[in-house]
Parts: C-alpha cells; sequence; structure tokens
C-alpha cells in the first residue's frame, strides 16, 4: 500500500550534505517526494513510498544518511498520498 508522510528531522543535519544524501538514498528506494531545510535548522522530507520501504527509509534517516551529519530526533506524520509524485528532489 503506498503511503506518504513528513519527516521531520533535528540534529547537525544542515551544512553537511544531508540532502544530498537523503536525495540520493530516496532515489535508490524508490521513494518519490522532496527534502528542504527549515530556518530552525531542521530538515523537512515529504516522502511516498509503499508502506515496507517507507518504514525502512525512515530508520535509514534516523540513522544520518550523510557520514558527517548527526540526527538527535526525527518525527513523523502521516499525510495525503499524491499520486502525480514521481520524482524525489531537494529544494
Amino acid at each position: 500500500m503506498l503511503i506518504a508522510k513528513k519527516i521531520i528531522v533535528r540534529g547537525r543535519v544542515q551544512g553537511v550534505g544531508f540532502r544530498y544524501f537523503t536525495t540520493t538514498l530516496a532515489k535508490d528506494m524508490g521513494v518519490v517526494g522532496a527534502v528542504w531545510n527549515k530556518d530552525d535548522g531542521s530538515v523537512h522530507i515529504e516522502a511516498q513510498a509503499e508502506e515496507s520501504v517507507m518504514a525502512d527509509f525512515v530508520a535509514k534517516v534516523g540513522e544520518s544518511p550523510s557520514p558527517y551529519g548527526r540526527v538527535d530526533s526525527v518525527t513523523t506524520q502521516d499525510i495525503a498520498v499524491h499520486e502525480d509524485q514521481n520524482s524525489f528532489r531537494e529544494l
């Protein structure tokens, strides 16, 4: 079943390639959506994938896909699926 989540990541996640590595991870896993920095120092991700893939994606984001990053917390929220999304991009 296709699901979508908003993922908020806090820690050392800006200025360390976090968005780039998250985008690469998402593309490798077949996840679609977007990732962007917020003014408060967090990174927000809107992701869409099959339920089993999403669980793995969230877990890997929580381990920091960037070797230079550090994740202190990850929160998720269910959001609406957008059937027309077909790629993952950095904003």
